[in-house]
């Protein structure tokens, strides 16, 4: 990925101000088990306390890599939970990098953080039907498949 996402000046600049990067080679004698590092790249989104949130397995293209690391970024502050901070990651996927594939899941997972905080069905029937219209043959258009059944 040295030779072609991380030279990009976007991922260097989102990165810069956004995390805080650590390498670990493969063959680290502490880290490379604790994380499960068993090729490389693997990148993996871990908060303050070394919890991973989020692994990636493989090279991004530049244009794929920001919206993986705030895929990352967006499923860490979920698990805190910090739905608001979530959903601002999940919509500035979909805004930012409309042809991304991280698209399909980035609507799924806003959808479900504006449903925990708002408890309002509307939310899950929004993720069926924006996926259903925009992402019929992805997986997370599946996974939301169940939603359509809270139409009235």
């Amino acid at each position: 990925m040295d030779a072609v996402a991380y030279p990009e000046s976007a991922v260097i600049e989102f990165v810069n101000n956004n995390l805080i990067p650590l390498r670990i080679p493969s063959d680290h004698p502490t880290l490379g088990p604790k994380y499960r590092i068993k090729w490389t790249p693997s990148l993996l989104i871990l908060d303050s306390e070394g919890t991973e949130h989020y692994r990636t397995l493989g090279f991004f293209s530049p244009q794929e890599l920001i919206p993986s690391l705030l895929l990352g970024m967006g499923r860490a502050y979920f698990n805190q939970p910090d739905r608001p901070r979530a959903t601002a990651c999940f919509e500035r996927i979909i805004a930012e990098f409309p042809k991304s594939f991280q698209v399909p899941e980035a609507i799924y997972l806003a959808g479900v953080s504006r449903y925990i905080e708002s408890h309002d069905v509307a939310n899950l029937i929004g993720i069926f039907d924006r996926l259903a219209a925009e992402h019929p043959n992805s997986e997370w258009a599946m996974r939301a498949d169940p939603y359509r059944l809270l139409k009235k």
